[in-house]
């Protein structure tokens, strides 16, 4: 390995590394901005390659695991029994939980992501709205294969969480689906699997009976 590729991947270690402390320090839970704003602190080049996604998750469970081991668990948990309750709410929408809830690298301010599957986004509006639940209306998109679909996001405070609902058409429920054209498959997991996850991590809180 030349000097320069030596040098090269060193940085791009220390980046990863940074990026993945921003994240677990300041509650940043998107990849791009944290390498960015890492880049820029380390005072890398603009031609240094940065790392990618799954070399900064990496550091950022080794950084969760060696200085938040009690904090961090406690609040996936109590975010998953929150996330848990939305989707028995939803059941007629068929929903999913993906996101950091999901993966297990939620910072501090990180929003429960759940997709579901309408016959028409307009019924999860009237669903709000018969409970006379506040929300934001959004745009968004995601994609399955080189094809982007348009998707109508709810945002919203459920139980004192905030929640993000992304309205697909039904025929995209048997899809990979993904954030970005060359970006991973989003993982998910319907009601049963994550009710399995909330029982395998208790809280101590009231709400953990309710689960």
């Amino acid at each position: 390995m030349s000097r320069w590729n030596s040098r090269q991947n060193g940085m791009r270690a220390r980046i990863a590394a940074a990026a993945a402390r921003l994240m677990a320090e300041d509650g940043i839970d998107d990849f791009a901005l944290a390498k960015r704003k890492a880049a820029r602190q380390l005072g890398a080049p603009d031609t240094e390659a940065l790392p990618a996604n799954q070399e900064i998750e990496a550091e950022l469970r080794a950084y969760r695991a060696l200085y938040q081991a009690e904090e961090h668990p406690e609040r996936i948990a109590a975010l998953r029994v929150v996330a848990l309750d939305a989707m028995r709410a939803l059941e007629q929408f068929s929903p999913y939980l993906t996101g950091p809830v999901l993966t297990g690298l939620a910072g501090p301010y990180a929003q429960i992501e759940l997709q579901l599957f309408p016959e028409s986004a307009k019924e999860v509006e009237i669903f709000l709205l018969e409970r006379g639940l506040a929300f934001e209306t959004s745009e968004g998109r995601r994609y399955s294969g080189d094809r982007a679909r348009a998707i109508s996001v709810f945002s919203l405070d459920w139980q004192g969480a905030p929640l993000r609902l992304q309205v697909f058409d039904p025929r995209d429920e048997r899809l990979a689906l993904k954030t970005s054209q060359a970006g991973r498959v989003q993982e998910r997991a319907g009601i049963a699997e994550v009710r399995q996850m909330v029982a395998k991590a208790p809280l101590s809180s009231p709400n953990a009976s309710q689960a």
